[in-house]
């Protein structure tokens, strides 16, 4: 029986950098590939970034987002269930978007627009990581040139995109595929609850804390994240060593 491809998915903002440092404690034996439906201009909504995804990976597949990623990656299972092999949840929320962070969101975007948000991407280190990586000047550089880098299109197409995504709450029960869901324990962005929230509703899935770690997990402990994602990896598909 062919091996599933495990199609790694970048949360808003970022890029396959994203998952560099994760990507050498995946095991050997799948198909490994970074997708980016959310950087495709012509996509403004979740469920068209979702159909992006599904339209450029063909066959069985393994999603595992980040983030945003995440949010892509249910959408996907929704959309095609018999196409999703397993899913890998990092740091993501399937609730649909408050309205006190509809307001945030759009006072962002007014920034994004106007081209004046370097500000706020560095304002938002100090949520985005645990205080020990927030203290790392070399990972702290890396994630403002990733999300700065990006631009202020791409950010504002981006966080409409989110304040817009369905509920993936209503669908996620009904998910017979295998599923992990990893989620630092210091996550502000994601708390840590809607973590559990997700585990509770998918039948089966299995739910994995990274310690002294924040919402940038991929980014901050990416040793912790590979093990667990190759652990799961290996229990689900008979996989082997890492790429180590």
């Amino acid at each position: 029986m062919n091996k599933p491809d495990l199609v790694l998915i970048p949360g808003l903002g970022c890029d396959e950098r994203l998952w560099l440092s994760v990507a050498q404690h995946l095991p050997r034996g799948m198909q490994i590939t970074t997708s980016q439906p959310h950087m495709h201009p012509a996509d403004h909504s979740i469920e068209t970034m979702a159909t992006r995804l599904l339209a450029s990976h063909p066959g069985q597949l393994v999603l595992c987002g980040a983030s945003m990623g995440g949010i892509i990656a249910m959408e996907a299972l929704r959309q095609a269930p018999d196409r999703i092999a397993g899913l890998v949840l990092c740091g993501t929320n399937a609730r649909p978007e408050s309205e006190e962070m509809r307001a945030l969101r759009e006072s962002a975007i007014e920034m994004f627009e106007a081209g004046d948000f370097e500000d706020l991407i560095r304002a938002n280190v100090s949520m985005a990581f645990h205080p020990d990586s927030a203290a790392n000047p070399d990972l702290v550089r890396a994630y403002l040139d990733m999300v700065l880098g990006a631009g202020g299109a791409q950010l504002a197409r981006q966080n409409r995109a989110i304040t817009a995504r369905p509920d993936a709450r209503l669908h996620l029960p009904q998910c017979t595929c295998p599923v992990l869901v990893v989620c630092g324990d210091s996550d502000q962005l994601t708390p840590p609850e809607c973590a559990q929230e997700i585990a509770d509703l998918i039948p089966h899935a299995q739910l994995q804390w990274v310690s002294r770690c924040g919402h940038m997990l991929t980014m901050e402990r990416p040793q912790a994240v590979g093990a667990n994602i190759s652990h799961w990896l290996a229990q689900q598909y008979g996989l082997g060593k890492t790429n180590e």
